[in-house]
Order: structure tokens, then C-alpha cells, then sequence
């Protein structure tokens, strides 16, 4: 009985505000002589805030058509935009840069959900030994991080030296696919000096002064011959794939999307992004000083917290100190 009172609570709740919303927004268009969707144009500034706005009353209008203007074609956005305004009664003549304000948010909107769907495209095909492409670009990561050491075969051992868990990495890319691999590739092709440098961390860490009174007797005896904390670079690779795919999938990179993306985001997008994902990972494990790598898991939940709650803030922007990234941060 107590369960169906507040549910019948919570659902009369929702109902009172959706109508005094309306209501409230009703009386402020006629004293304003501005729709919501004009208000939040001149009174929000371009990037993540206005976008979001706009996107908020887009899926939050009572019309159908408005509803649906998140999803359409990008090649569809110029009469979509042409369909809302004719909807809301205002005149383009006299209202030129509403226009060219909703086209630039519909384009990140849009562009966004084609590419959570590309991404997930690449995540979703798996590694192909047979397929010349997969091979070749895998060979790529290999030159990339260890120009100076050729591959002696193609399944050989020493894919662990760039943090494969066997000698053929192709078993490692099962959680991400192709995406795993795009992401690697990207990073050592473009940010090469700085991928290699996470390499040689991850190979020869700094080393922690473990005491004592930190370990029992056995573990003392153990880890005092053995106090290198370090990672296996590939595999956390496609471990930090997971965590962007994650931020990507749940909308916490809108933020980020819709403050340097001035049209739709792309794929580079998302590489970059990843790229600042793994540099500022690596930084934040030497920082957490774990004891060894079974605290994995606790520094990547830590990490992942702390990138949510920057992009909380609707002016954020990962903006890493990358060669491949600066062309998409000044655009």
C-alpha cells in the first residue's frame, strides 16, 4: 500500500510540473515575445551550455516534430531547421542568426548520436587475422612504438613488450574489437613521442619504498625484491577504450564534444579524446602510487569519477597538450 501512495505521489508530481512548466513557459513567451528555443539562443553562449539547452527542449516539446528534430540525416538539418521555425512563428528575415545558432547545435546533436553509432560499429567487429587491413594496422602499432626493434614474426613474444598479454594480440581485442585498435594506433601514429614515452614508463616504472608496516611478513619477504609497479601498455590501451566508450555511450562527453567541436563531432573526435584519456591515466597511476597492478580496478574507478566530475562543468573541454590534437582544439 505504502509503494503504490508514492508511486501515486511521484506520478501526479511529475504530471503538476509538466503542466506548470508549460504554463510557466506559456506566460514567459508572452511577456518576452520569445520562444524558449530563441531565449536560450541570445541568452546562452555557443558551446556545450547551449547545446544542451536546446537539446533539452528539442526531446522535451510536446510536438512530435520538434521531438523527432534530434534524430534526422545531417543532410536533412537546413529543413528541419526551416520546419521549426515555420512551427514556432518566427520570422527568418527578421531572425537571421537564430537560424545559423539552431543549425550549429542540431549538426553536434545529430552528430554525436552517428558517432556513438560509428563507434560502436568499430567496437562491435572483431579482430580479423585474415583480413589484410586488420593486419597491416597492427603491424603499424608495433613500428610505431618500437621503430628500432623489427618483429621477428607475426606471432612471436614479443607483443609483450608493448603490453600484449601473448604472443598474438589478436586474442586481446575481444572486449573492444576494432575500436581497441584504432585507439592504439591513433595515439602511436600521431603522438608518437609522447605514446612512446607512456611505453617506457609502463616497461621500467618509478620504484616505490614499500615498508614493513605496510606488509605482512611473507608479502614483505615477496615484495621487497620486487617493488617495480608498473602496467601492461596495450592492455590498458584497451582498457581506457572501455572507460571513453563508456563516457561517450552515457552522454558525459557532450560537454566536452560541444565545446570543440564547432559542428558535428567525428571519430578524431573521440581519438583524441582518448589520447588525453590514456596520457592523464598514466599520470594519475604514478600519482595513486599503487602497491601493484591488483589495484588496477580501484585507480581506474578513482579516474573515471574524477573525468566525470570535470565534465560536469558545462565549460569544460579535455583539451590535452597533443600534436594531433591541436588542429581540432583551435577549430
Amino acid at each position: 500500500m505504502k509503494h503504490f501512495l508514492r508511486m501515486f505521489v511521484q506520478v501526479c508530481l511529475y504530471f503538476y510540473c509538466k503542466c506548470l512548466w508549460r504554463c510557466l513557459k506559456f506566460v514567459v513567451r508572452k511577456l518576452t515575445g520569445r520562444c524558449e528555443l530563441q531565449r536560450i539562443c541570445y541568452n546562452t553562449k555557443p558551446g556545450a551550455a547551449r547545446t544542451m539547452k536546446i537539446e533539452a527542449s528539442l526531446k522535451g516539446s510536446k510536438s512530435k516534430r520538434l521531438q523527432t528534430s534530434v534524430s534526422v540525416h545531417p543532410d536533412a538539418i537546413e529543413k528541419t531547421i526551416d520546419d521549426i521555425m515555420e512551427l514556432k512563428r518566427i520570422n527568418p528575415d527578421i531572425n537571421p542568426q537564430l537560424g545559423i545558432s539552431l543549425q550549429a547545435c542540431l549538426l553536434q546533436i545529430v552528430g554525436y548520436r552517428n558517432l556513438i553509432a560509428e563507434v560502436e560499429r568499430l567496437r562491435r567487429e572483431p579482430y580479423d587475422s585474415e583480413n589484410p587491413q586488420h593486419e597491416e594496422m597492427l603491424l603499424k602499432l608495433w613500428k610505431c612504438l618500437k621503430p628500432n626493434s623489427p618483429l621477428k614474426a607475426r606471432i612471436s613474444k614479443q607483443w609483450c613488450e608493448i603490453g600484449f598479454q601473448g604472443d598474438d594480440p589478436k586474442t586481446d581485442f575481444r572486449g573492444m574489437g576494432l575500436l581497441g585498435l584504432y585507439n592504439l594506433v591513433y595515439f602511436a601514429e600521431w603522438d608518437t613521442e609522447i605514446a612512446q614515452q607512456v611505453l617506457s614508463d609502463s616497461l621500467q616504472p618509478k620504484y616505490r619504498e614499500v615498508t614493513k608496516k605496510e606488509l605482512s611478513k611473507a608479502e614483505w619477504e615477496k615484495k621487497k625484491f620486487d617493488k617495480a609497479i608498473g602496467y601492461s601498455f596495450a592492455i590498458v590501451g584497451i582498457n581506457i577504450t572501455d572507460l571513453a566508450y563508456n563516457l561517450l555511450v552515457s552522454g558525459a562527453l557532450k560537454t566536452h564534444f560541444y565545446n570543440v567541436a564547432p559542428e558535428a563531432p567525428t571519430l578524431t573526435h573521440f581519438q583524441q579524446t582518448f589520447c588525453y584519456l590514456m596520457h592523464e591515466f598514466h599520470k594519475f597511476w604514478i600519482e595513486e602510487d599503487p602497491l601493484d597492478i591488483m589495484e588496477f580496478n580501484r585507480v581506474r574507478e578513482k579516474f573515471h569519477k574524477r573525468i566525470l566530475k570535470q565534465l560536469q562543468n558545462p565549460e569544460m573541454a579535455l583539451c590535452p597538450h597533443f600534436a594531433a590534437s591541436e588542429s581540432l582544439v583551435n577549430m
